[in-house]
């Protein structure tokens, strides 16, 4: 029986990163920046004013306050899109917008709510040295400083960040396209009628949501039947958008599972019982257009199980994610139980507590048997390694934080 170590290791090297490519700005977001991106400008461009008021010479204001106010000269005011050249000089002050370039000569801003807001000549209230209110240029980013690091996950905020340094286009690697199909004449589409031999397809649901949460694109091919030439059909239809395709079901040693067959003339498939628990049973490899393939167990349980520990790594690897699993932490049991002999258990749990007292985690509906609703309830996976047979109440273990 193959290790859980060996099979990471062995869907970890079917996941090539894709090839990097110049992204539309718009459609950067989400994708992992391929290699450092410089500012294109200083930013901000210019010194600033940083709100609304007076751009004037600190040394005009000195000592000005409530009871000895300052009066200066208004030469005129500026907006954020004012583009003439203007200057101040001793005795006068210019008006000035927040994000407006500061006029040659001044050196600050007095906020407007500390002056009378007069426009021939402002009363000033307060005192303000060089610097005060001001954004100075190249402040936030320099000519050539790197505005986002290569392996950065471009959200919002980085967005906002790559605009405003004048990039139009971001090197990244593109999210993998993963294509996820159930298989097998049983399943049944949630809202239809219930009836005899049939269950609802909860795979394709739940993992093209794992494929979300994970940095790639899904689409959701649905329930596919177990006719050979169907399924073989189905596949190949595939091939074309897919970088990865994502099977659940077909792989139960009865007459009826076809995936094996199949896959066969398609490519380089290989399946194995790793030694964990649940799903004991994998496939991967490479289809013949270059594909990658990964067969999961068709109960929902053993499939997530699965997506978390092989196929989420394989998928942000491809996607240039520096960390490829989800966060683990060291909790303390909460309570007995036993696990399975020579093989990796991954016990659905709840994890609770913080960084300061310590976490516990406790197993959650069902214990260790594969219930649906037991694995909702919970936050993670308790690993218990396989030479651990018994886990007595506050023994240590790794426990990996589910997304979500």
């Amino acid at each position: 029986m193959k290790s859980v170590d060996a099979q990471l290791q062995d869907c970890l090297d079917l996941a090539v990163p894709l090839e990097r490519y110049e992204a539309e700005l718009p459609d950067a977001l989400n994708c992992i920046v391929a290699e450092d991106v410089l500012s294109m400008i200083d930013l901000p461009a210019a010194n600033i004013a940083a709100q609304d008021g007076y751009a004037v010479r600190g040394v005009d204001t000195v000592g000005a306050s409530g009871g000895s106010p300052v009066r200066l000269r208004v030469l005129g005011e500026l907006y954020a899109d004012s583009a003439e050249s203007s200057s101040v000089f001793e005795g006068t002050a210019m008006k000035i917008a927040s994000g407006a370039w500061l006029p040659t000569g001044a050196d600050c801003v007095v906020p407007l709510e500390s002056t009378d807001q007069d426009t021939v000549e402002v009363t000033v209230y307060q005192s303000v040295r060089a610097g005060d209110y001001v954004r100075a240029k190249g402040e936030d980013l320099q000519l050539g400083e790197v505005a986002l690091s290569q392996g950065t996950r471009i959200a919002a905020r980085h967005m906002a960040l790559l605009a405003s340094a004048g990039r139009a286009l971001v090197p990244v690697h593109p999210a993998p396209r993963v294509v996820v199909m159930s298989i097998g004449n049983e399943l049944l589409a949630p809202g239809r009628a219930a009836s005899a031999g049939k269950v609802y397809d909860a795979n394709s649901h739940a993992l093209s949501a794992a494929v979300k949460s994970a940095g790639g694109v899904a689409y959701r091919v649905g329930a596919v039947s177990d006719d050979k030439n169907i399924l073989r059909e189905s596949l190949e239809d595939q091939l074309l958008r897919a970088d990865v395709i994502v099977t659940t079901g077909g792989l139960s040693y009865g007459g009826g599972d076809t995936l094996k067959e199949v896959l066969s003339p398609l490519g380089s498939v290989r399946f194995d019982n790793v030694a964990m628990n649940p799903g004991r049973q994998l496939g991967a490899g490479t289809l013949e257009n270059g594909t990658v393939i990964f067969c999961l167990p068709g109960d929902p349980v053993a499939a997530l199980v699965n997506f978390e520990i092989f196929v989420r790594p394989a998928l942000r690897k491809m996607a240039g994610y520096a960390s490829l699993g989800n966060r683990s932490i060291t909790a303390a049991a909460a309570e007995t139980f036993f696990s399975t002999e020579k093989e990796r258990d991954y016990v659905r749990v709840h994890v609770s507590g913080n960084t300061a007292k310590g976490y516990r985690f406790k197993p959650t509906k069902g214990g260790q048997s594969p219930l649906l609703a037991g694995f909702a309830e919970g936050n993670g996976l308790a690993v218990i390694p396989e030479d651990v047979i018994k886990v007595s109440a506050g023994d240590p273990i790794e426990c990996i934080i589910l997304n979500g």
